[in-house]
């Protein structure tokens, strides 16, 4: 069982940061279960040029480390993404790789399992939190749940002994979905549907060959066109 964790915050020691590190040391319990850490900062993401060349090639033609990245999410069991809130919105560099990430049209994230973590000090962290949830749900996920976690800048989250017991309940709630392959919600099922059936099929098909690296992508998953 393959875990990915991303963390989006800047701060590789700060309040994201030790939340996701206790998701990790909580996994990591499990004899099964391999976690594979990425530190976003240390990773070369460019901004995404719009050309959408990727669509059709089925890779980005620029030569950082998203597509690294992207490939690991894809090959992953379970993911965990975590940010914290700026101007009530992730990080710049952790939406930058959202935008390069072949999330939601190449459906990235079908069958795996995903939580969120955000972080915030004064207000927002709920526009975060719902944010992620939409990516992943979008993007074919099974939405497992979000930790939303206010905290003053520069303190320590596991200070509070909430955050600790619900990073637990979380790590074994993503752990146990993995394990029985569970489907998403009723709701996120409908709402995932909605949004294949007449968004994103019609305009793959509109598109054709100029979308080549989508469909090649959606028949390894068994999805028709």
């Amino acid at each position: 069982m393959n875990i990915v964790i991303i963390n989006g915050s800047l701060r590789k020691s700060g309040a994201t940061a030790s939340i996701l590190d206790e998701f990790k040391q909580n996994l990591s319990l499990h004899e099964d279960v391999e976690v594979s850490y990425f530190q976003l900062s240390d990773l070369k993401v460019e901004y995404c040029q719009g050309c959408c060349a990727c669509y059709k090639t089925g890779s980005c033609f620029i030569k950082d480390d998203c597509e690294k990245l992207s490939l690991a999410i894809s090959e992953a069991d379970g993911l965990i993404i975590g940010s914290p809130t700026y101007a009530s919105g992730v990080s710049g560099k952790l939406k930058t790789f959202i935008d390069r990430g072949h999330f939601v049209v190449e459906q990235l994230l079908s069958n795996t399992c995903a939580l969120s973590v955000a972080t915030y000090e004064n207000a927002g962290g709920s526009s975060v939190s719902q944010f992620l949830k939409n990516l992943f749900v979008l993007s074919g996920a099974n939405n497992i749940g979000n930790l939303t976690v206010k905290v003053p800048f520069g303190e320590n989250p596991l200070n509070q002994e909430s955050t600790n017991k619900k990073a637990l309940a979380l790590s074994n709630r993503l752990y146990r979905a993995i394990q029985k392959k569970s489907s998403p919600n009723l709701f996120d099922l409908i709402y995932h549907s909605i949004a294949l059936r007449f968004v994103l099929k019609p305009l793959v098909k509109r598109k054709g060959k100029a979308y080549q690296g989508v469909l090649d992508r959606w028949k390894k998953l068994g999805i028709s066109s």
